[in-house]
C-alpha cells in the first residue's frame, strides 16, 4: 500500500495543522509510516501506519458521520499517551485525528 500523503491536497492540509503545533511535516522516508515530524528543522518523529486510516482518510472515503467515530474510537485507545507533548503519539493525535 502506497503512502496517501503523497498526495498535494492531503498532504496540504495535515500541513496546515501541523503549523497550529510548531512542526512542520513531510512525506515519510520510513516505508511503514505516513509522515515524518519536525521541529526547529530536526526530525522529532515519525507518525500513521501506512494501510490504517486516520481522521482526514475517514473523512475523505466514508464521511463525517464514521470519521468522528472512528476518531473517538482512537481517541479513547490512545489517552494514555497523547497528551504528552513531544510523543510520537501527540503529534498523531494532533496532526492525524
Amino acid at each position: 500500500m502506497s503512502n496517501p500523503y503523497k498526495n498535494q491536497a492531503l498532504l496540504r492540509k495535515v500541513q496546515a495543522k501541523a503549523r497550529k503545533i510548531g512542526v512542520t511535516v513531510k512525506p515519510s522516508t520510513r516505508k511503514n509510516k505516513k509522515l515524518d515530524v519536525f521541529k526547529g528543522g530536526k526530525k522529532v518523529g515519525s507518525i500513521g501506519a501506512v494501510g490504517y486510516k486516520d481522521f482526514l482518510l475517514y473523512k475523505t472515503t466514508e464521511g463525517n458521520k464514521k470519521a468522528n467515530l472512528r476518531r473517538k474510537l482512537y481517541k479513547i485507545r490512545h489517552n494514555k499517551h497523547r497528551k504528552i507533548v513531544g510523543t510520537n503519539s501527540y503529534y498523531a493525535d494532533k496532526i492525524l485525528w
